[in-house]
Protein backbone atom coordinates (compact mmCIF):
# COMPACT_ATOMS: atom_id res chain seq x y z
CA UNK A 1 0.00 0.00 0.00
CA UNK A 2 2.99 2.75 0.35
CA UNK A 3 3.57 2.02 -3.19
CA UNK A 4 0.39 3.65 -4.08
CA UNK A 5 -0.21 6.25 -1.51
CA UNK A 6 3.68 7.61 -3.28
CA UNK A 7 2.33 7.31 -6.85
CA UNK A 8 -0.51 9.00 -5.38
CA UNK A 9 1.52 11.93 -3.48
CA UNK A 10 4.05 11.78 -6.89
CA UNK A 11 0.83 12.55 -9.25
CA UNK A 12 -0.57 15.38 -6.73
CA UNK A 13 2.84 17.00 -7.11
CA UNK A 14 3.05 16.86 -10.52
CA UNK A 15 -0.34 18.48 -10.62
CA UNK A 16 0.61 20.86 -8.32
CA UNK A 17 4.07 21.65 -10.32
CA UNK A 18 2.22 22.00 -13.33
CA UNK A 19 -0.50 24.85 -12.30
CA UNK A 20 1.94 26.73 -10.23
CA UNK A 21 5.45 25.62 -10.87
CA UNK A 22 6.19 29.01 -13.16
CA UNK A 23 5.20 32.58 -12.51
CA UNK A 24 2.61 34.09 -15.17
CA UNK A 25 4.40 36.57 -17.53
CA UNK A 26 4.98 39.96 -16.28
CA UNK A 27 2.49 42.64 -17.64
CA UNK A 28 3.68 45.96 -18.46
CA UNK A 29 2.59 48.50 -16.26
CA UNK A 30 1.57 50.57 -19.56
CA UNK A 31 -0.61 48.06 -20.08
CA UNK A 32 -2.75 47.91 -16.99
CA UNK A 33 -3.81 51.61 -17.22
CA UNK A 34 -6.04 52.96 -20.02
CA UNK A 35 -6.48 56.75 -19.55
CA UNK A 36 -9.15 58.58 -21.49
CA UNK A 37 -11.31 61.71 -20.76
CA UNK A 38 -14.42 61.00 -18.55
CA UNK A 39 -16.08 63.78 -20.80
CA UNK A 40 -15.84 65.27 -23.90
CA UNK A 41 -14.10 68.63 -23.45
CA UNK A 42 -17.03 72.10 -23.67
CA UNK A 43 -14.70 75.12 -24.35
CA UNK A 44 -17.65 77.12 -22.72
CA UNK A 45 -17.36 75.71 -19.60
CA UNK A 46 -13.80 76.46 -19.27
CA UNK A 47 -14.35 80.36 -20.48
CA UNK A 48 -13.42 82.52 -17.86
CA UNK A 49 -16.39 85.27 -16.95
CA UNK A 50 -15.81 88.16 -14.20
CA UNK A 51 -19.36 88.88 -14.01
CA UNK A 52 -21.02 85.64 -13.14
CA UNK A 53 -17.74 84.88 -10.86
CA UNK A 54 -19.12 88.17 -9.25
CA UNK A 55 -23.13 86.89 -9.18
CA UNK A 56 -22.19 82.92 -8.17
CA UNK A 57 -20.13 84.04 -5.65
CA UNK A 58 -20.90 87.40 -3.94
CA UNK A 59 -25.06 87.48 -4.06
Amino acid sequence: MAMQEKRAADAAEAGRRARFGALPERIRLEDTVEERPATVPDPARDAYNADEWLVRNCL
